[in-house]
């Protein structure tokens, strides 16, 4: 298991964390998602093959959010 830290920017609140977990877990290879919605930091624990094309669509199609990826 790999562990990975992001920031997605946008986040401010309780739905918003809940929100992007609930569906960072429904992608392929994501299987722990922690976001702190204060400032974005994102901490993905994930198999080594993820589609991060994927989820930074999946995850900014939810509303006003940008995935910064690395």
């Amino acid at each position: 298991m790999t562990t990975t830290t992001i920031t997605i920017k946008g986040t401010h609140c309780l739905a918003c964390k809940t929100l992007i977990e609930e569906v960072a877990l429904e992608i392929s290879g994501i299987k722990k998602c922690t976001v702190d919605f204060k400032t974005g930091k994102t901490i993905l624990e994930h198999e080594a093959k993820v589609d991060w094309n994927k989820f930074k669509t999946e995850i900014e199609s939810l509303g006003d959010y940008d995935v910064l990826l690395i």
